[in-house]
C-alpha cells in the first residue's frame, strides 16, 4: 500500500495518514510554497514515521500521492474523505494568504498589555522588547533587543505619548528603528495627545499639534520607504495637513467598535446618537448616520457656558453621548443632565481616548436608579490610554472596547 522512506529522512513535521491513524490534521508551512501542507503523526503497522512533505497533489479518485523532502519514494494514501484533505488544504491556504505580511511589533511600557493583545490577534505579528533603563541622571538607557535579528522585516512601534516625559525616550526609539536596516516601520500611536492645541486664537499661541506632526513627520525612511503612522480618531481633522510628505498617516477610528457593541444592547432599536458640539458631529455622524441624532452646543449665558439641545429629541430613548476624548468632563456632565431634562430614558456616553486627569472618571457613576441625570448606562472607553483603562477596569459603568483587533488589521495593510 505505501513505500515508506528511509529513516533519515529530513523531518519538518510528522506526518498523519487518514488510512492507517486516528487524525489528519495539517496547517501551512511558511517556509514552503502556499499549497504545502505539514502533517502530524503517522503509525503504519508498529512503526511512527515521521517527514517532511513537498507535496499534495489532490487526484480525482480519492488518492493522494505525498513526496518527502529527501529523495525518498512517494507514499499513496487512500482516503474514504476525499474532500477532507482539499478542505484541509484549502483552509491552509487562507490562513497563509492572510498572513502575507510577518510584524515584529515593539512598545513602550506603557502599552504593553495593549501590545499583547494585538499579537493575540493574528500570528502575523510577533512581539519585541526593549530594556528601558534610566542613568543616573535622568536620561533614558536603552537598548532594542535582538537588532540584528529585524534587519529585512517589518517593523512596528506601539507607542503612548501619556506624558511629556516619556515622549523623548520613545522617540529615541522611534528614530532608530528604521535605521536598522528593516523593511519597513510603522508607528502605531493610538491617541494623538496634543490634538486639542490645534489652532491660534491670540498672536503668541502655539499650536503645538503641529510641532508633534512635524517631530512625526521627520522619521527616518526604513529601506522600504517613508515611516507609516496609524492614530485614531485625532481631534481635528484638519490635523491631517499638519503631517509633512515624509510621513504616510493613517486615520482609523474607533466608532466601528461603538457600533458593534450598540447592535448587541436588548434596546438597540432604541438608540439614539448625541453630539456634544458641533466638532464632535462633523467627525463622527457619517459613520454614525443610520441612528437618530442629536446636536447639542454651548451658548455664552453671562460668564457661563450652558449647553443646549440644538436639534434631536430624546425623549424616551436611550442616548449615547460621542465624541473623541474626555478630560474633565465638565461638557459630558452638562449634557447627560440636558439630555434627562428633555425626557431621556437612559443616557451613556462613548470616547475614544479617556484621558481623565486627575482621576476625573470618578465623577462618572452607574445609574442604579433608573435616573439618567445621576448615572450613566455605560460609559464605554477605548484602551487608547493604557494607564486609564488600569484605573477604570471592572468599574461600573466602564467599559473598554480594545482597539487591539483594528491595530492588527492596519499592520496588514
Amino acid at each position: 500500500m505505501a513505500a515508506i522512506s528511509p529513516a533519515n529522512a529530513t523531518t519538518a513535521a510528522s506526518l498523519s495518514l487518514p488510512h492507517f491513524s486516528s487524525s489528519f490534521s495539517s496547517s501551512l508551512s511558511s517556509s514552503l510554497s502556499p499549497f504545502l501542507l505539514n502533517f502530524k503523526t503517522a503509525t503504519v503497522g508498529n512503526r511512527c514515521v515521521k517527514c517532511g512533505v513537498r507535496s499534495l497533489e489532490n487526484q480525482s479518485s480519492g488518492h493522494r500521492s505525498l513526496d518527502f523532502l529527501s529523495n525518498g519514494d512517494p507514499i499513496s494514501l487512500i482516503n474514504p474523505n476525499s474532500s477532507s484533505i482539499s478542505m484541509a488544504a484549502a483552509a491552509a491556504s487562507e490562513s497563509g494568504a492572510k498572513c502575507s505580511k510577518r510584524v515584529c511589533l515593539f512598545h513602550s511600557d506603557e502599552t504593553r498589555d495593549l501590545a499583547e493583545r494585538i499579537v493575540s490577534q493574528s500570528d502575523c505579528i510577533e512581539l519585541r522588547s526593549i530594556n528601558w533603563k534610566k542613568f543616573d541622571d535622568g536620561f533614558p538607557n536603552l537598548f532594542i533587543q535582538n537588532a540584528q535579528g529585524i534587519r529585512g522585516q517589518h517593523v512596528a512601534f506601539l507607542a503612548s505619548f501619556s506624558s511629556p516625559a516619556v515622549i523623548f525616550e520613545q522617540l529615541s526609539v522611534i528614530y532608530a528603528l528604521p535605521k536598522l536596516f528593516v523593511s519597513s516601520f510603522t508607528l502605531v500611536l493610538p491617541f494623538f495627545p496634543t490634538g486639542t492645541s490645534e489652532r491660534m486664537e491670540d498672536e503668541g499661541d502655539v499650536a503645538t499639534a503641529f510641532t508633534l506632526a512635524r517631530i512625526l513627520s521627520n522619521i527616518p525612511a526604513s529601506r522600504g520607504g517613508p515611516t507609516s503612522l496609524v492614530t485614531f480618531d485625532i481631534h481635528a481633522l484638519q490635523e491631517r495637513f499638519y503631517f509633512g510628505d515624509t510621513i504616510l498617516p493613517c486615520f482609523e477610528s474607533g466608532i466601528p467598535l461603538l457600533k458593534s457593541r450598540l447592535q448587541s444592547l436588548p434596546d438597540s432599536d432604541n438608540i439614539s446618537i448625541a453630539f456634544p458640539d458641533d466638532g464632535a458631529w462633523k467627525r463622527f455622524h457619517k459613520q454614525l448616520q443610520h441612528y437618530p441624532t442629536i446636536v447639542c452646543n454651548k451658548v455664552r449665558m453671562g460668564d457661563k457656558r450652558i449647553v443646549r439641545i440644538k436639534e434631536g429629541d430624546a425623549e424616551g430613548r436611550h442616548v449615547v453621548i460621542v465624541d473623541d476624548l474626555v478630560q474633565s468632563g465638565g461638557t459630558l456632565i452638562e449634557c447627560q443632565k440636558v439630555l434627562a431634562a428633555h425626557g431621556a430614558a437612559k443616557i451613556s456616553a462613548y470616547v475614544t481616548h479617556g484621558i481623565f486627569p486627575k482621576s476625573s472618571w470618578n465623577r462618572f457613576k452607574l445609574d442604579t436608579k433608573g435616573d439618567p441625570a445621576e448615572g450613566l448606562s455605560y460609559f464605554w472607553i477605548t484602551d487608547s490610554c493604557g494607564l486609564t483603562v488600569k484605573e477604570v477596569m471592572n468599574k461600573p459603568p466602564f467599559e473598554v472596547l480594545s482597539l487591539a483587533g483594528s491595530i492588527a488589521s492596519a499592520l496588514q495593510v
